[in-house]
């Protein structure tokens, strides 16, 4: 990584990773937590992440597809610093008003590339892909801040996805270490 591309990521390292004693989503503990609203929610930190991203939007895309929760603020930044409208996707459609699975425009027809904040497993975004294709969405690549290195690159391959990640969970605790 060049020295800028180190620093943001010591910077998203030393404002997300916690110490402590945490119970996981999977019911295990764990003695460190990555906590990625706290680079999401710092405004200075959000912007230079979207700045640092734009170059892994593909050109032919119409829209970002930001997914609830984490990927709404990183959509919104990115549209800023790339131009591009936002499209706020939710788990699910809602129930009631509009019923939409997608807020901010039409969304049938057009070519959206995924934000997320962090990519684990992939599920999430598959289960956002698939309720977007069934809408008439092409999909070009997800981007994401963190590959956790969990099986989502694979995962979302086997699904015709392509993962273009800012940092790999690796990179952000070598540069943490440095």
């Amino acid at each position: 990584m060049d020295s800028a591309r180190t620093e943001l990521a010591r910077r998203v390292y030393a404002a997300a990773h916690l110490t402590g004693t945490f119970t996981l989503r999977s019911g295990t503990t764990s003695n460190e937590y990555f906590d990625k609203y706290r680079f999401e929610s710092d405004p200075v930190l959000l912007r230079e992440l979207a700045a640092a991203m734009a170059p892994l939007v593909p050109s032919g895309c119409d829209g970002l597809a930001g997914l609830e929760l984490g990927g709404v603020p990183l959509a919104t930044m990115l549209s800023q610093v790339t131009g591009m409208p936002a499209y706020f996707v939710r788990k699910e459609a809602k129930t009631y008003g509009t019923c939409q699975l997608a807020e901010g425009g039409e969304i049938d027809g057009l070519r959206l590339c995924i934000v997320e904040d962090v990519v684990t497993s992939g599920g999430a975004v598959i289960d956002a892909a698939n309720e977007l294709r069934i809408r008439g969405v092409t999909l070009g690549p997800v981007v994401c801040v963190i590959d956790r290195e969990s099986g989502g690159v694979d995962k979302l391959a086997a699904c015709g996805l392509e993962l273009h990640s800012l940092f790999t969970m690796s990179e952000l605790k070598q540069a943490a270490a440095a």
